[in-house]
């Protein structure tokens, strides 16, 4: 195997794995459902169709001038 072979696949591994589900709260009863992509955005609990994307846990800083 050549060295430009052996830093591509170096490289690939390096990515970080796709989420599979992500957390979303309902506008209406605030239960918390774990919806996947291509899955349709409706709560669990109530049916409601209005949910909203959790924060997210890392810090994010916005330089203002």
């Amino acid at each position: 195997m050549s060295d430009q072979q052996a830093g591509f696949q170096q490289q690939q591994q390096n990515y970080a794995p796709q989420r599979a589900e992500m957390e979303y709260l309902c506008a209406d009863c605030g239960a918390t459902n774990n919806i996947k992509a291509r899955e349709p955005i409706r709560c669990r609990e109530c049916g409601h169709r209005i949910m909203y994307k959790k924060r997210t846990k890392r810090m994010v800083q916005f330089e203002a001038r």
